[in-house]
C-alpha cells in the first residue's frame, strides 16, 4: 500500500487528522461554517501517494459532488488534477467510509442542475464563481 503524504496546508492537515482520527465523530464541519464536510482519500498524480482532503458535503441523488473552487484562487487544487488521472476515491462522511469512482462533469445541463445544488449546500461558492475566471470543475463520485 502507498505511503500517506499528509496535505501542506496547516488547517487542512489538521482537519484531515480531527476527521480520520476520531473515526468520523469528530471534525466533520469545515472549520467555522459549521457545514459538513466530507474527506476525499485519493491517488497522487506525480507520487503515488495516498492523499486526503476535505471538501464540503455536497450529495445530490445519493452521489457526492467534489467541488474545485480552491476559494475562488485562478488555479485548480491538485487533487483535480489527481482525480483525472485516476478517478478512484474513498469518500468518509462521518463513519461511513465508501469506494467510489469520480468522474469529471462535462455536459452543461448536468452542471448547472449540480451547480445549483452545490451553492445551495455552500452559498460561498456563488462568490468563488464570481472571483474566478477559470470554469470551477465539478466531479459526481459515485459507488463503483
Amino acid at each position: 500500500m502507498a505511503d500517506y503524504i499528509p496535505p501542506t496546508i496547516d488547517w487542512v492537515r489538521k482537519q484531515v487528522e480531527l476527521y480520520e482520527g476520531s473515526g468520523g465523530t469528530e471534525g466533520t464541519t469545515l472549520l467555522e461554517t459549521g457545514l459538513p464536510c466530507i474527506i476525499v482519500t485519493h491517488t497522487g498524480k506525480n507520487t503515488g501517494g495516498v492523499r486526503k482532503i476535505p471538501l464540503m458535503r455536497v450529495k445530490v441523488d445519493g452521489s457526492y459532488v467534489l467541488v474545485g473552487s480552491m476559494g475562488g484562487q485562478p488555479k485548480n487544487p491538485v487533487w483535480v488534477y489527481n482525480l483525472r488521472a485516476d478517478p478512484k476515491v474513498e469518500i468518509r462522511d462521518e463513519t461511513e467510509v465508501t469506494a467510489m469512482t469520480a468522474r469529471e462533469v462535462s455536459d452543461d445541463a448536468e452542471r448547472t442542475r449540480l451547480w445549483k445544488s452545490c451553492v445551495e449546500a455552500f452559498p460561498t461558492y456563488a462568490d468563488y464563481e464570481k472571483k474566478t475566471s477559470r470554469k470551477i470543475p465539478l466531479f459526481v463520485a459515485e459507488v463503483s
